[in-house]
């Protein structure tokens, strides 16, 4: 057995892989070089053989510590384990079937694991798409969407039959809305369930369809629907509202309505989760003698006090003016607000007097603090009347 790769370089998982990284790579490998997916390649092929004798061993916790153990030693005649024998034997006593049916069943049409067709099902999901202000994100909105759906039909009651007749079981599958193939592979025969071609899967055959519906059982109306979208919903986010989709199969419930919220741009503010940002220009003057200045919330304006000698990109928040939480629409974000101090690009002459005499005032000499609040209240004379 010099010539034989190692089982887990074969599967491409390390020693320690667990039980489920195993059975995932041979999935994957056994997909890929299935024989019935690559007819006729003789190399892909023998990477299935390799891949499934690897999977045979590593997947039977008791041969796996005779391989850790061991190596491929272990299953030569006469050797600590009991074979591998005819190539594709020694799976721990699982029969093939089993095994194909776990680990292929979506190639092999669903191994063991089958469900009829024709059994009641949920309808299938709706999507449609909202658009609204930033204010109403924050404050929680009403809307009315109009939609088209399908509705049972009335003249059938559902049937897809013509008033007078019904469905007849399907003669090939016999209601089931399946049927059984069997097919040869190097593993002997192997049954794959597919749905059947003559009913769709639904059991029933429809000989004289309903006139309204033509044989579908449904019927398409426009229907309108109130969406309530909670405060505090951001862009992109989805509102469910149970059992408006379409219609379910065979007495199965409607499936859903999935509204996507799209959330206007604000021209002033900005959101981040629960906070919101904006920027507040103020004066010269406001920025160098304090004051008070109008800021914009989404509760309306608020007047909020400067400090004297505020700067320039200076951020201040205010608490409890953001967002609404989703959860709890009582308990909200915070407002941040970059104020901007607006350096005037115009000055006539007794506005660039003021400001030198002012300069001239800052300076460190102890008599200019009254030099500074007179020209001080100049400054604000000049750059806001």
């Amino acid at each position: 057995m010099a010539d034989k790769r190692d089982y887990y370089e074969v599967l491409g998982v390390d020693r320690g892989a667990d039980e489920s990284a195993i059975k995932s790579a041979y999935r994957k490998l056994a997909k890929k070089y299935h024989p019935d997916v690559n007819p006729g390649d003789k190399e892909a092929e023998k990477k299935f053989k390799e891949a499934t004798e690897a999977y045979g061993i590593l997947s039977d916790p008791e041969k796996r510590r005779q391989y850790d153990q061991f190596g491929h030693a272990a299953f030569e005649q006469g050797g600590g384990g009991s074979g591998f024998g005819g190539g594709f034997g020694g799976f721990g006593g699982a029969d093939m079937g089993d095994i194909f049916g776990d680990i292929f069943g979506d190639l092999f049409g669903g191994g063991g694991r089958r469900r009829p067709n024709n059994g009641p099902m949920k309808g299938a999901n709706v999507r449609a798409s909202v658009r609204i202000t930033f204010e109403e994100a924050v404050f929680g909105c009403e809307k009315e969407l109009e939609l088209t759906l399908k509705d049972t039909c009335n003249t059938c009651h559902g049937t897809g039959a013509k008033p007078g007749t019904s469905p007849e079981t399907c003669s090939k599958c016999h209601g089931s809305g399946q049927v059984v193939y069997t097919q040869q592979s190097m593993f002997g025969t192997i049954q794959n369930v597919q749905t059947c071609p003559d009913c769709q899967g639904t059991g029933k055959i429809i000989k004289e369809k309903c006139p309204d519906c033509r044989g579908t059982g449904f019927i398409s109306n426009r229907k309108k629907i109130q969406v309530s979208i909670p405060a505090g919903i951001d862009n992109g986010q989805s509102i469910r509202i149970r059992e408006k989709g379409e219609p379910g199969v065979n007495g199965g419930p409607r499936g859903d309505l999935m509204v996507e919220v799209i959330v206007a741009r604000h021209p002033i503010f900005q959101r981040q989760d629960m906070n919101i940002f904006s920027t507040a220009p103020i004066t010269f003057a406001q920025a160098a003698l304090g004051g008070e200045v109008r800021i914009s919330t989404v509760d309306g304006d608020v007047m909020y006090d400067v400090k004297p000698g505020t700067q320039t990109d200076t951020k201040v928040r205010l608490k409890g003016k953001g967002v609404p939480s989703l959860r709890n629409k009582n308990v909200r974000g915070d407002h941040y607000v970059t104020l901007v101090v607006q350096v005037p690009t115009k000055l006539n002459e007794e506005a660039k007097e003021a400001l030198r005499k002012f300069d001239e005032a800052c300076g460190n000499r102890p008599s200019g603090g009254e030099k500074k609040k007179k020209f001080g209240e100049k400054l604000k004379d000049i750059f806001e009347g």
